[in-house]
């Protein structure tokens, strides 16, 4: 099962439910406007997907004291007693070997891969460690990010992007073209960085960042 934009808000629904309120009522237990899961919120006035950001999701588990990987089982179906299941865990130093992501952002090469557990949702899913302070205060050393291979993105995203020279990304997405693709980075540095989509082999973006 490919975990996407419809699974991330049946979660949110489902854990509504798990808990005894309402869409409305879980965002007002998180602090957040009360209307910030409703239907209507899930797609813009053009038309394009809105995706709930991974600060109203912390918000949410938080709230709720449950955890990202009893969320996210909910997401199919299952209560959040069930079984887990390995996905694979990489640090961002070692993400740039060549042999470890396919052409499509996809895991490769087990032996350069630990394994954290969680919901058996898709192969497209992996998770990447960050070492280091070069992200920080935004990511601390030892910080995981959740990311799932997508080309569907909104301005926003928390986006980690794979070049054609090999080099590894994280950003935040400001503009997308037919051509090129805007992003802060996510580095301390942080700076305006303009990528032509033909240097880009895949993105994927980040559901979720531990604490």
């Amino acid at each position: 099962m490919e975990f996407g934009f419809n699974e991330i808000w049946r979660c949110l629904y489902f854990l509504a439910k798990s808990k005894g309120m309402t869409p409305s009522g879980l965002a007002g237990k998180a602090g957040l406007n009360p209307t910030t899961f409703n239907k209507s919120k899930r797609e813009g006035s053009d038309g394009r997907k809105r995706w709930p950001s991974t600060e109203s999701l912390n918000k949410v588990l938080e709230a709720t004291g449950v955890s990202m990987l009893d969320f996210l089982s909910l997401a199919m179906g299952k209560d959040m007693t069930s079984p887990r299941f390995s996905i694979p865990l990489i640090k961002l130093n070692d993400a740039d070997k060549d042999g470890v992501f396919s052409v499509l952002g996809e895991p490769l090469n087990e032996g350069e891969w630990d394994a954290i557990e969680f919901p058996g949702v898709s192969s497209k899913i992996y998770a990447i460690e960050i070492s280091g302070d070069l992200f920080s205060p935004l990511y601390q050393d030892g910080t995981i990010l959740i990311s799932a291979v997508t080309k569907d993105l909104r301005k926003g995203d928390k986006i980690i992007i794979k070049l054609s020279n090999g080099s590894i990304i994280l950003g935040e997405l400001r503009r997308q073209s037919l051509r090129q693709l805007d992003i802060f980075s996510l580095a301390s540095t942080g700076e305006e960085i303009s990528l032509n989509l033909q240097e880009i082999l895949w993105t994927s973006r980040v559901l979720w960042a531990s604490q």
